[in-house]
């Protein structure tokens, strides 16, 4: 059999932890976790990182070893995965990989784009013009050097327009290279050494919302509150840029009560779902399942497939 990797995606809540669990012990596989949030020690519950008996079920990869003062970039895991899978195929030609960080998962499937290097000062420099002219000043410079792609985002990813350190790098590739940033991306996929098989769990959205209400319901009954209040004093690391902390921490700011953190950060979470499902939708590789599919059955499609 050749090499496969099974990639199990799908939105934040769904399940997928459970069916690549199950995945990999009907296989005798390993798992590699492709979720950007559960890389970070200091973050456990508000990433949902999986229970301790969910991680002595299987061998986990890439949960928690990094710290979130240190910088770990899509690229840093692409050549990660790809420096461990030979030793994991080794032990077992099938093996796992789960997460709903779309970037992270394309990259190990695909490959990434290659941009050019960019001069420091030009980061420098456009650090400085945006905290003297806010985000406006970014969003003008990407309309003006590169307005297709401005407009490609409006559509399809409008929240990376909000994104200063993501608006920065789009408008420091365009001033360092004399290009657009649009030029650089990939045009096609790399063939990887190994077979692949996409297994997607989804949900009606109304399920999908009351399982993300009920999970932000436990992360708070679990302690999520103490959590961000430890990492506070740090929070101005990219890593904790996210949802499930920035709200917690506009509350310890005094800018909300803790009522209204925690709905926004069910709101976000529900907004964040559907941009993943928006995004894996776009991939014609994935066989879908309901979220509630018994593992088993999915276990006997990729047993057919592979055949």
């Amino acid at each position: 059999m050749n090499p496969t990797l099974i990639v199990v995606v799908g939105p934040t809540a769904i399940g997928k932890t459970a069916c690549a669990i199950a995945l990999a012990q009907h296989f005798g596989s390993e798992i590699i976790s492709c979720d950007s949030r559960q890389f970070y020690q200091e973050m456990r519950i508000g990433t949902a990182v999986p229970t301790s008996d969910e991680l002595a079920a299987v061998p986990h990869h890439f949960i928690q070893h990094q710290s979130i003062q240190v910088p770990y970039s899509v690229g840093d895991f692409e050549k990660d995965t790809l420096q461990l899978l030979p030793s994991l195929f080794d032990k077992n030609p099938i093996q796992v990989m789960v997460g709903g960080s779309g970037l992270y998962v394309n990259a190990v499937i695909d490959g990434l784009d290659e941009f050019p290097a960019v001069d420091p000062t030009v980061r420098t420099q456009l650090q400085a013009l945006y905290e003297l002219h806010g985000l406006d000043y970014l969003q003008q410079q990407l309309k003006e050097h590169d307005a297709s792609f401005y407009q490609k985002l409006a559509v399809e990813n409008p929240q990376s327009l909000h994104n200063p350190q993501r608006m920065m790098r789009y408008v420091e590739v365009c001033l360092g290279s004399g290009k657009t940033y649009s030029s650089f991306l990939k045009k096609g996929t790399i063939k990887r050494p190994f077979d692949l098989i996409c297994i997607g769990l989804e949900a009606e959205r109304d399920i999908l919302n009351d399982r993300i209400n009920r999970r932000v319901e436990a992360m708070m009954q679990e302690g999520l509150l103490a959590e961000a209040t430890q990492l506070y004093a740090q929070r101005s690391f990219n890593a904790l840029q996210t949802v499930g902390y920035t709200e917690i921490f506009e509350h310890l700011d005094g800018a909300r009560s803790l009522s209204e953190a925690v709905e926004l950060i069910q709101l976000h979470t529900r907004q964040f779902a559907k941009r993943q499902m928006t995004w894996f939708k776009k991939r014609t590789d994935i066989h879908w399942f309901a979220y509630d599919t018994d593992p088993a059955v999915i276990a006997s499609f990729v047993t057919s497939f592979l055949r």
